[in-house]
């Protein structure tokens, strides 16, 4: 197939956020069609843990990945732990391969089109926005080169930028705005072994975080968060990334034996900022809006939120902005106030104070979980 030469919608970034947007799209009754650099299911670095409301959302698109049961969060340090179970209902580790092959089959079905193509321009009048895509199946690997390639024009009544914290959308309306702050970064690992629990587990050490989701039977996944020079792997390798195990005893224990699956994938830098979310008939939608951190581990939630809330207001770049803060706005807070509490000489008293103060820790995990 190829891309059409005209579209309502033109979704620009093919992973859960974006097929969620196009299936939003499709059932309010639009043409849909969905591009992304990559052809297939696309893996990339990501906590994987569906907390409840994001695993609701997912359901509530018609479909049903398979995973391990999640029943609440653990925090840890070297010397003690603080566990809350979720209020709510389980939440689900799912592996990113899985929940992309479950959405994107579901698109197909309800009549998206998905094809693989890379931006590489965009301009728009007050009724459309013509887009130049290159289509060759090398052109992911030609980012930011005018030569060689295929293109093809399109003509969209409206284009969701969904392509991620690096967002091409972003930076070619002008919406990109510089971070601020030390960049961090992530890398996560899958290994085969028996999830010991049944809880997303938060490891605490002095310079990063590890991250512990069971994904399946026989597989946790895991992933570092680190400021770059801290304990971030230098390598996005099976030895790089278990050298990011050295700062947690307890899960380099665990996990010593444990065969590294698949490969390593890694993500960064994670802050990103964007002056609006709107321009004209452009939207920016998930990671490609704006994002804080991976701290609190609610990337799907939100995303899900802003593409049922793109859609909604396609018409109206005021209330889809509206919409956006009120989707993102705890994600926002308790992020900003999480990052700045462990960038600081108090980080060390964060999971004693989660244990000590368990109402105030639960009612931290619930506010996250819905």
């Amino acid at each position: 197939m190829s891309v059409p030469a005209r579209t309502e919608v033109l979704v620009v970034g093919g992973g859960p956020v974006g097929l969620a947007a196009a299936l939003h799209a499709r059932r309010a009754g639009r043409e849909v069609v969905v591009v992304d650099r990559r052809a297939g299911v696309i893996d990339k670095a990501c906590g994987e843990g569906l907390l409840p409301g994001a695993l609701a959302a997912v359901l509530d698109l018609g479909v049903d990945p398979p995973g391990h049961r999640l029943a609440g969060i653990s925090y840890r340090d070297a010397t003690r732990h603080a566990d809350h179970p979720f209020a709510a209902g389980p939440g689900r580790g799912v592996r990113r391969t899985a929940l992309h092959t479950a959405l994107r089959e579901r698109a197909l079905a309800e009549g998206v089109l998905i094809e693989q193509a890379t931006l590489r321009g965009l301009s728009q009048d007050d009724r459309g926005v013509d887009v130049a895509l290159d289509t060759s199946p090398r052109a992911a690997h030609r980012l930011g080169q005018d030569a060689g390639g295929t293109r093809t024009h399109v003509r969209a009544s409206w284009v969701l930028g969904c392509d991620g914290l690096h967002s091409t959308v972003r930076r070619l309306t002008g919406l990109d705005a510089p971070a601020h702050g030390r960049a961090r970064f992530g890398l996560r690992t899958h290994y085969r072994t028996t999830p010991w629990s049944d809880l997303v587990e938060v490891h605490w050490a002095p310079h990063a975080e590890a991250y512990v989701t069971p994904v399946a039977p026989d597989v946790v996944g895991v992933a570092v968060l680190a400021r770059r020079g801290d304990a971030s792997p230098a390598r996005a390798d099976g030895d790089g990334a278990r050298a990011g195990l050295d700062a947690f005893a307890e899960l380099a224990d665990r996990l010593r034996d444990a065969p590294a699956v698949g490969q390593v994938r890694g993500a960064g830098p994670l802050r990103q900022r964007a002056r609006r979310r709107t321009a004209g008939r452009v939207r920016l939608v998930g990671d490609a809006s704006g994002y804080v951190d991976a701290l609190t581990g609610e990337g799907v939630r939100v995303g899900l939120a802003q593409a049922d809330a793109a859609v909604r207001h396609l018409d109206d770049a005021g209330a889809y902005e509206r919409a956006w803060s009120r989707a993102t706005r705890d994600y926002r807070v308790l992020t900003t106030g999480l990052l700045a509490w462990a960038g600081s000489p108090a980080r060390g008293a964060i999971v004693p104070a989660a244990s000590v103060a368990p109402w105030l820790y639960g009612a931290v995990v619930e506010r996250l979980a819905r």
